[in-house]
């Protein structure tokens, strides 16, 4: 198969997800893309202190700095596109901040609203690990924060909250190195758009941002023809993933565990409440992040968990 090298610039990058973008690249099916993205602010020059303003790739910045659209030939909706990170490697600086927004969440925390502060890391991708500023140390864990497609209907649309129906901004730390994401296809030729690098988050993302990097990733991109669910899944070397997207927790917890148990019935023959009975044994309920107008929820279920 064809491995094709994609680079952020002005023609190649966007802030928001659209059918009606140019895809910045045409692949086919089972094909690799090598594909830089920027920080999620798309910098262009890294930080020498906490919080310097940088040069950005777009001067009016309305969302995330992603990468693409990549177009996978004859992709139709309907269909399921295989998003398998073979490789995910991170910038060597990322920049972390928190209170910058004055809302309901800081108030809870007792954090001073509106008055961000930073962490500036030097991440050392060889050795595995991020240090900051104050001198503390965390394990690396790349991933790619937003990896979708855009919506059917015609029009701009953000790119903060995720979408059930197309993926994006789903901040899963799950999706490290040998992880394959399933995204439902929603226009013709898929139009993949991927970015805001994590060098290392925890779930939630509790204080808006990870460690956010540029980052090179190498994707193979694949169509599937029976995929085991129609919704957002991944696969990854230790788990099985479905999520959950909703304003109400509730309903976005209800939705990840639906999908799962789903997948349950056809992995293990059994029926929808005997499923449920054994989900409540082996599986897994993660807040997958908090910062994105949406809470998502992913439900986990280890491929070891049942013998």
């Amino acid at each position: 198969m064809t491995l094709h090298h994609l680079e952020p610039g002005p023609e190649t990058t966007v802030q928001v997800f659209s059918r009606d973008i140019p895809a910045a690249l045409t692949v086919n099916p089972g094909d690799t893309v090598r594909v830089r993205s920027l920080d999620a602010w798309g910098h262009r020059q890294r930080q020498t202190f906490p919080g310097e303003v940088q040069p950005q790739l777009f001067a009016d910045r309305k969302g995330h700095c992603l990468t693409g659209p990549i177009a996978v030939a004859g992709a139709q909706p309907g269909d399921m596109l295989a998003v398998t990170f073979a490789s995910l490697t991170p910038d060597s600086w990322g920049f972390t901040n928190a209170g910058r927004k004055a809302d309901e969440l800081t108030r809870l925390l007792d954090v001073e609203r509106g008055v961000p502060q930073w962490l500036l890391w030097e991440v050392d991708a060889e050795r595995g690990i991020a240090i900051n500023d104050l001198g503390q140390k965390v394990r690396l864990g790349p991933f790619l924060g937003v990896v979708g497609l855009p919506p059917a209907a015609h029009g701009e649309v953000t790119t903060t909250p995720p979408r059930a129906d197309s993926g994006g901004n789903i901040d899963c730390r799950e999706l490290t190195t040998g992880s394959t994401l399933y995204l439902p296809v929603t226009v013709p030729d898929a139009l993949l758009c991927v970015g805001d690098g994590h060098a290392a988050q925890g779930d939630g993302e509790v204080g808006g941002t990870a460690i956010e990097c540029g980052m090179t990733s190498e994707l193979v991109l694949d169509l599937v023809a029976n995929p085991p669910l129609r919704s957002i899944h991944a696969v990854t070397p230790t788990s099985r993933i479905t999520f959950g997207f909703n304003a109400d927790l509730n309903l976005a917890t209800a939705e990840a565990l639906k999908a799962m148990l789903t997948w349950m019935e056809s992995l293990f023959g059994m029926d929808r409440t005997r499923a449920l009975a054994l989900a409540s044994t082996v599986v897994d309920l993660r807040i997958t992040q908090i910062a994105n107008e949406t809470w998502g929820v992913h439900a986990v279920l280890d491929h070891d968990a049942v013998g």
